[in-house]
């Protein structure tokens, strides 16, 4: 009876861990860390969580299942697209577009020669305050779809970020 109770145990254990591990860095909460830290870096405010621009994002994630493919929504809100294999996060792809900062030069509101930085630049843009984010997965290879979408949407021609 004792080994019962321990195996038991054992396998609630796990299945908590895995199931805080599947639903770790892909909340609201941390789409909002990931984006305000890097807002931070270059004194811009705070994002907030918009549950209908969410749901425009998961909306749109969810037309991209089929085929997982980068293709934009050409929706009204500004947007940007990652996608990954094995455990790939919405933290993760946050972190992607971020790392674009090292291309961005802010004095002359340019990217570095065949770089790019829009990605970075829209996660930064101090106009957008609002958020909303989703994230599945493929059905026709198993990788990662995330789009975060920005509201009111940035990265408009001829203006610096911040």
């Amino acid at each position: 009876m004792g080994s019962f109770k321990l195996t038991f145990v054992l396998i609630c254990f796990l299945t908590l861990a895995i199931l805080h591990t599947t639903l770790a860095q892909n909340s609201q909460q941390d789409y909002l860390n990931c984006h305000n830290a890097a807002r931070a870096q270059v004194g811009v405010g705070n994002m907030t969580w918009n549950a209908t621009v969410a749901a425009y994002a998961q909306n749109y994630a969810n037309q991209r299942l089929a085929d997982c493919n980068l293709v934009h929504s050409g929706g009204p809100y500004g947007e940007n697209l990652a996608k990954g294999s094995g455990t790939f996060t919405g933290a993760a792809a946050v972190n992607l577009w971020v790392a674009e900062k090292t291309y961005y030069n802010y004095t002359t509101n340019t990217c570095a020669t065949g770089q790019v930085c829009g990605h970075y630049t829209q996660v930064v843009w101090r106009k957008s305050t609002q958020l909303g984010c989703a994230r599945v997965q493929c059905t026709n290879n198993g990788w990662w779809f995330v789009i975060c979408s920005y509201y009111p949407r940035g990265n408009y021609i001829g203006q610096a970020p911040y």
